[in-house]
């Protein structure tokens, strides 16, 4: 997990320290290190910001001549990797939706966007299981009414966690099913409604038009953008497109236990400056992990 990333920090530290740094020389090792972040799934923009606040930081320092030159670039890289990294806390999550039943107003509403073959049903239901571990009763809007099999997904997956779906036919408006799901999660006294939909490609605006319509008839509290770690640097461009045509309020990365460069994290905390909330680690139910910036920090640095 996260090779890329560690390798492109182990061969920084590798060249500073056995460099007469000038600066130079630390340019062209800077340009060398952005070179990596890249073919680590890094986008270029954010390498390129990595890049220039690394080399800024290492210019501030004083890195001995001789003596222990790593400890003083493990303190940079540290600060730096936190800067970037953006991190949600889903029990803050969990005390809005808490605090929405107690009020005994509408339920909070989860809407969950994003490209196809992403695992985004999947991870509507891991989030449902999550919310249940906790006590927290939660209804799954089967807005996806265009993919084959879509609602048989998420209806058995809905099942497995031990809640309720709501649905229509195939073809029937995806705000309409939404709408269905938030009545009848009212009628019920359920807290929480986590609205699956058909994935987008993000060129295709009138699908984007349609997540518009989603979200505004919905009313969702809150939108959850699911990408796919193995996508890579593309992910940062359907990132943007998504932040900048529906909103996005928090990321989770799927499929990250099979992420060998792991610089997508990165890429969309920088590019659309949205933090992340949760990382999948494999197709259970359970397997959904809060994302800590430590986590990835001492993976990419040990």
């Amino acid at each position: 997990m996260l090779e890329g990333l560690k390798r492109a920090f182990q061969e920084l530290t590798n060249r500073i320290t056995t460099s007469q740094l000038g600066e130079s020389e630390l340019n062209r090792i800077m340009d060398e290190f952005k070179l990596q972040l890249i073919s680590s799934d890094v986008s270029l923009p954010t390498a390129e910001a990595i890049a220039e606040r690394m080399r800024e930081m290492i210019s501030e320092i004083r890195l001995p001549r001789f003596g222990d030159r790593e400890a003083s670039l493990r303190n940079v890289y540290l600060r730096v990797l936190e800067e970037f990294l953006l991190e949600a806390s889903p029990e803050e999550l969990l005390k809005a939706v808490a605090s929405r039943a107690t009020t005994g107003a509408r339920p909070y509403v989860l809407l969950f966007v994003g490209p196809n073959g992403g695992g985004k049903t999947t991870t509507v239901a891991k989030i449902a299981y999550w919310f249940k571990e906790r006590g927290v009763r939660s209804v799954i809007a089967c807005s996806d009414t265009f993919r084959a099999a879509a609602i048989e997904q998420a209806k058995e997956l809905a099942a497995e966690v031990g809640v309720r779906a709501v649905s229509q036919r195939y073809g029937a408006d995806p705000a309409a099913v939404a709408v269905d799901a938030i009545q009848s999660a009212t009628a019920n006294k359920e807290p929480l409604v986590l609205i699956d939909t058909a994935g987008r490609a993000e060129t295709k605006k009138n699908l984007l038009d349609e997540m518009r319509k989603i979200r505004r008839v919905a009313m969702a509290d809150s939108v959850i953008l699911v990408l796919d770690s193995l996508t890579g640097s593309v992910a940062g461009e359907q990132a943007r497109s998504f932040h900048e045509s529906v909103g996005v309020d928090y990321v989770v990365l799927t499929k990250f236990d099979s992420d060998t460069k792991g610089g997508l994290a990165l890429t969309v905390c920088h590019e659309i400056g949205r933090p992340l909330i949760f990382l999948g680690v494999g197709q259970g139910l359970g397997d959904l992990i809060q994302f800590r910036k430590e986590f990835l920090i001492s993976r990419v640095l040990s």
